[in-house]
């Protein structure tokens, strides 16, 4: 099995793309900034270069981290890093020529984006919005948008890493 690495770097851009659509006035930005309490004039005076750096750079971390999530294959590479014996080669190649195509889908993918948005976005969130005094508006805006991102960082991952 070919894998491409690189593509974590690709997939890193899907936040940023999602984000220009879903947070678009003609989508959901109006709501957003009514729940955020964002203005035209805050937005005036944001540094946008550095928000999309970190965003791609944030997107890197999570293309990383869902990478073992919605690849089930990585799990063994993990359990033999470092084992360079003849018996650890042996097992590899046998376990991803019986089981490396498995579960290897866009749309397994996806499930596992999705999964990974509702445990892991949904209560980071949650936990933040509620300290800060927003609504569940707000909480199901910025959900929505982590649901789309891991679903569909997830199924590119999935698919062709």
């Amino acid at each position: 099995m070919d894998m491409k690495f690189y593509l974590v770097f690709v997939t890193a851009f899907i936040p940023l793309l999602v984000g220009m659509v879903y947070y678009n006035r003609a989508v959901l930005g109006n709501a957003w900034m009514q729940a955020s309490g964002m203005t035209e004039e805050k937005g005036k005076s944001m540094n946008m270069i550095l928000i999309f750096v970190l965003t791609y750079i944030f997107g890197l971390m999570a293309s990383v981290a869902l990478s073992s999530i919605v690849i089930h294959q990585i799990g063994v590479f993990s359990v033999l890093n470092g084992d360079e014996s003849a018996e650890a080669k042996a097992f590899l190649k046998n376990f991803m020529d019986t089981y490396g195509p498995r579960f290897r889908t866009f749309k397994h993918g996806v499930l596992h984006g999705v999964i990974a948005a509702l445990f892991i976005a949904l209560p980071v969130v949650g936990v933040g919005a509620m300290f800060e005094a927003k609504g569940w508006k707000y909480i199901a805006i910025h959900v929505g948008y982590w649901v789309i991102t891991f679903a569909l960082i997830g199924g590119v991952l999935c698919q062709f890493v």
